[in-house]
């Protein structure tokens, strides 16, 4: 008896407490319960996070939204960015900046820059694919605090990005109609915060992977006030990622779990929402089917309509839960 409930002390503090020590692996991880988890960088390198790490208020006093840049690429400044500073019409009149495109909004999450995988994946295959605006935000100087300080900084973040956007399209021109908010794990609730702030006027809102730790449960979060049509791309849920349905449409690729086809650790799975992401942008040939319930979902046993997943098609809607299956490797 003594060496069963030594046993089951041994697997609590495991689940509970102790440190991952297999870089990227978080197959022990238990939401709501473990307190240390690998979360991929803008270069997918796994790091290691204390979810009990104490939030550096004191960031906030230097790092926050009003230190988003805002860096535009079109196809005449395709790999050179122009910045667009919020309240400076010059620096939009000398830009290549034109109202009359669609406009793309990419966010990356925690650990990362305008020079992540999440924006440059994204950025050339809406440019590969449409004469239009594509704006980055590098949130770099708050995403590289700590998760949690990072985490609280997150709507504050949103809310310039949505002000931003009002400012422009108040002064530059820009339609809502031709607006599109794609944000990556953390970046997910920063372009849900940015919706919110502009009332929800985007005509589409993207989440990748929306962030699981810390936001079940957070107002916060990316839901479905964001814009006209929202929807949520989760690959690690439960983990890396939320699992629960947040959006108008949520697409589960493969299960909407780890491991995707051809990833070995959890921060890879994370990972593939912006590169699934990308590749339906270029190709979109991603048929979701839609599913009654979670049961389906997990296992394939969806047979309902047909709404493929991603895209850059503005005028896309639909409603409800969604299975997509993929390849192993790109374009998947």
């Amino acid at each position: 008896m003594k060496v069963l409930v030594v046993v089951a002390s041994l697997i609590a503090l495991s689940a509970a407490g102790a440190v991952p020590l297999v870089p990227g692996d978080n197959s022990d991880y238990v939401e709501g319960v473990s307190r240390y988890i690998w979360m991929p960088d803008g270069d997918d390198v796994p790091h290691l996070v204390d979810l009990e790490e104490p939030v550096d208020f004191s960031a906030f006093n230097s790092r926050n939204g009003a230190n988003n840049h805002y860096w535009l690429f079109t196809r005449y400044n395709r790999n050179n960015h122009q910045i667009l500073v919020n309240g400076d019409i010059n620096s939009v009149r000398n830009s290549n900046y034109r109202a009359n495109r669609p406009t793309k909004v990419i966010v990356h999450g925690w650990n990362s820059n305008g020079n992540s995988g999440v924006n440059t994946y994204a950025r050339d295959a809406f440019l590969a694919v449409q004469d239009c605006n594509v704006i980055v935000v590098d949130w770099r100087s708050l995403a590289n605090s700590g998760y949690n300080t990072a985490v609280n900084g997150v709507p504050n973040v949103g809310q310039f990005l949505g002000n931003f956007l009002v400012w422009l399209f108040n002064n530059a021109g820009g339609n809502w109609n031709d607006l599109h908010l794609v944000g990556f794990s953390l970046g997910a609730h920063v372009v849900g915060n940015a919706g919110r702030q502009a009332g929800g006027r985007p005509r589409r809102v993207t989440g990748l992977d929306p962030a699981g730790p810390r936001w079940g449960g957070n107002a916060q979060a990316l839901n479905t006030q964001a814009g006209r049509y929202v929807e949520a791309i989760h690959t690690d849920g439960g983990t890396l990622g939320i699992m629960d349905r947040i959006a108008h449409v949520d697409y589960y690729p493969n299960g909407g779990r780890n491991p995707q086809p051809g990833c070995w650790i959890s921060t890879c799975s994370h990972s593939r929402a912006y590169r699934f992401f990308a590749a339906s942008v270029r190709y979109n040939r991603f048929a979701g089917r839609q599913c009654s319930n979670m049961n389906q979902v997990s296992n394939n046993q969806c047979a309902g309509s047909t709404l493929h997943m991603g895209n850059g098609i503005i005028s896309k809607s639909g409603n409800g839960i969604f299975r997509v299956n993929t390849g192993a490797n790109w374009p998947f």
